[in-house]
């Protein structure tokens, strides 16, 4: 398969919605409140007892009445993670002061990212098959699980009938940005698009645990501490971003601000472990940038994808100082303060990267004291760092393959 970089664009993408749950923070103004204070939402699992596994902690999204933010008949329909995007939806259809009613159903696209599907429904379900008989599974585990039924569940609450799809695996948030991104150059005006996610249940434990790859750590600051030298493996967590994307003529008409520009976007593929060459890391950076006609000296912040994992931070250590050289730009990972959030993680970070473009701020990562190779990152730690934001780049791996996208300020 080839490295991808979509077509140019006469019709510029812009964001003019923002919705956010996730560990720290139930809403954007929350979450940005918290990491710019630091605040983690990471801390030993409540939804069940962790004590028998080895890896014990994980951002969770605090307990929430559901029947608040979901019609009630929906509620025994969907799984967490359907209804954490369909929350994040709201917020970012409220955030851009949309009226969807006054825009045909068919001129709204829709496209979403997920990794693992409705995992906690599934467990569910299947334990009353084993316990009582097939008479009490529900019938709506027929689709609760799928991948797509974020997707639909979302088009099916606003009366959406436009394009739409899912993408999935680890970098899908990323990819269904650039899908929403993709459908503005084909002439929609708005398409709804990220990521929200949550396998907080021991099916999606377990499932996670055989990477071999998440952090056993039991204190909740020393346990995901990427590009530190006490790096140790990573944290799962829950929630994500779903984004209003808009062409930028019908914003403007609208008088709305956007928060910015979806300029840029690249996806790679890693060549074989055994092959001895690089992964394609540096290569999805580089031809994001060109993408977006911008060069690295451009850049004002990476949002790195900090695998957690040393061998992974080094890789992509290495990408970073190949593409703009030794301590050239500021990198920040906030999802120190959240874990990673599968498919719901890139899309969160494309949600902070523009609220960065917006404030002038970049947001820290927590936690990481001892820095690998300080020579070659030049690490946000500790302390938001008041800068004008006007390119950021946000990074994404996962599954061998490499997702970048780049954000200006529109």
């Amino acid at each position: 398969m080839s490295d991808t970089v979509p077509r140019p664009t006469s019709h510029r993408a812009v964001i003019t919605g923002v919705g956010v749950v996730a560990p720290n923070g139930f809403d954007a103004v929350e979450y940005w409140d918290a990491v710019l204070h630091g605040r983690s939402g990471i801390e030993r699992i409540t939804r069940f007892d962790p004590a028998q596994y080895p890896s014990k902690l994980a951002g969770e999204v605090a307990d929430y009445d559901v029947r608040e933010h979901v019609p009630g008949r929906l509620v025994p329909q969907t799984d967490q993670a359907t209804r954490l995007a369909l929350i994040a939806t709201d917020a970012a259809v409220n955030d851009s002061d949309l009226e969807l009613a006054a825009i045909p159903g068919d001129q709204i696209g829709i496209v979403t990212g997920i990794s693992a599907g409705g995992l906690e429904y599934s467990q569910r379900e299947l334990a009353k098959l084993w316990s009582a008989g097939s008479d009490h599974v529900s019938a709506y585990l027929s689709f609760s699980w799928f991948y797509a039924v974020n997707t639909g569940q979302i088009s099916i609450r606003h009366g959406l009938h436009g394009p739409g799809g899912v993408l999935t695996g680890l970098t899908s948030a990323l990819d269904s940005i650039a899908q929403a991104r993709r459908y503005v150059s084909d002439g929609l005006s708005v398409v709804m698009c990220g990521a929200a996610e949550s396998t907080m249940c021991p099916l999606g434990w377990v499932i996670e645990l055989t990477t071999g790859r998440m952090s056993t750590v039991s204190d909740p600051k020393r346990a995901y501490l990427p590009f530190d030298t006490a790096a140790s493996g990573y944290l799962p967590g829950e929630g994500g971003a779903m984004l209003i994307v808009e062409e930028a003529e019908h914003a403007r008409e609208r008088g709305v601000r956007p928060y910015g520009e979806i300029a840029g976007y690249a996806t790679t593929f890693d060549p074989r472990s055994d092959s001895g060459r690089e992964p394609g890391l540096r290569r999805a950076i580089e031809l994001a940038l060109s993408d977006a006609d911008v060069t690295p000296a451009d850049v004002d912040v990476v949002f790195a994808d900090a695998a957690g994992v040393p061998e992974l931070d080094r890789a992509e250590a290495a990408a970073l100082t190949s593409v703009f050289g030794p301590r050239a730009v500021p990198v920040t990972a906030p999802k120190t303060m959240t874990g990673r959030l599968y498919s719901g993680g890139p899309a969160l970070d494309v949600a902070t990267a523009s609220l960065s473009i917006r404030h002038g701020v970049i947001p820290p990562m927590i936690n990481v004291t001892n820095p690998v190779r300080s020579d070659q990152l030049d690490l946000v730690l500790g302390q938001p760092r008041e800068t004008n934001v006007s390119t950021a780049v946000v990074l994404a791996r996962g599954d061998g393959i490499n997702s970048a996208m780049v954000l200006t300020a529109a």
